[in-house]
């Protein structure tokens, strides 16, 4: 069972490395941001099957934490680009 674990990490691997790629050459600032959230999606999943592989619960706490962090950057670099500033002024 460890074997398919590690070639799901490799594929995944692999793959995030042709996404970092799409990010690079994208078209859009959008296309960038998406696939760099896809990276950051495949590197959770990895520390998952890491945490799996190696039976340590401390790898499955850090893709907890990775995953936050990754939600509140795509949050915020989306509303970036939306609006173009990171805060919005109360209206009373």
């Amino acid at each position: 069972m460890d074997i398919l674990f590690w070639a799901i990490a490799t594929f995944l691997l692999v793959n995030a490395f042709i996404c970092l790629y799409r990010a690079y050459r994208g078209p859009t600032v959008v296309d960038r941001l998406l696939a760099v959230n896809i990276v950051g999606t495949k590197t959770l999943v990895v520390l998952v099957l890491l945490s799996f592989i190696f039976a340590r619960g401390l790898f499955m706490d850090v893709a907890f934490v990775y995953a936050l962090l990754n939600l509140v950057v795509t949050l915020a670099a989306s509303r970036f680009l939306e609006t173009g500033r990171l805060h919005e002024e109360w209206q009373q």
